[in-house]
């Protein structure tokens, strides 16, 4: 695996790499050498924050976490991705009706042993849709869509975005701006 790490208003020490190529190298059993793990590190306001992203074949593994010490914060980080893979592996696993040969020969970013390991498909919550909503959408621009979901409370707002007939997605932002979600068709 190789690893990209960087640091917004703190040094990587030596140390902090240490920990993180020895923490997040307990994955390297699930990845091809080839693969890339980018971790940031950041401070904000005295918050430890680490942020790990994991391109996978189409998809994104990623985690951010955010503690009082960077250390702690390297080790929750490392527990969620390993949850994410697992229930990532278990999607694939059922999406080849139990035949994941098909997705270590085509170029997956994972090894063969990935998929080999059955212990770890009770310990995980399947994902269950327990409610399923519809609702009539109509053309507003971004900045009505966020008026409305001001006014529903909401932290997200779907609608068709009358500017380019599109289904989009306005949401808010931890610091309390917005952010505008538009498809992108490949």
């Amino acid at each position: 695996m190789n690893f990209i790490i960087s640091g917004k208003n703190i040094e990587v020490t030596p140390g902090l790499k240490d920990a993180i190529e020895q923490k997040l190298g307990k994955l390297e059993r699930y990845f091809t050498p080839e693969t890339e793990i980018n971790v940031t590190l950041s401070v904000e306001k005295g918050r430890q924050k680490i942020e790990v992203t994991i391109p996978v074949k189409g998809n994104i593994i990623r985690s951010e976490q955010t503690s009082d010490n960077m250390y702690v914060s390297i080790d929750l980080v490392e527990e969620v991705i390993e949850r994410q893979l697992r229930k990532y592996k278990n999607k694939l696993v059922a999406r080849s009706q139990g035949h994941p040969t098909s997705y270590t020969s085509t170029g997956n970013s994972f090894r063969k042993e990935f998929f080999e390991t059955e212990d770890d498909a009770a310990e995980d919550d399947e994902i269950q849709i327990v409610r399923t909503k519809k609702f009539g959408i109509k053309p507003m621009f971004p900045e009505d869509a966020c008026i409305q979901m001001e006014l529903l409370g909401h932290s997200f707002f779907v609608f068709s975005n009358a500017e380019t007939d599109e289904v989009n997605v306005v949401y808010k932002r931890k610091d309390g701006s917005f952010g505008l979600i538009e498809p992108e068709f490949s």
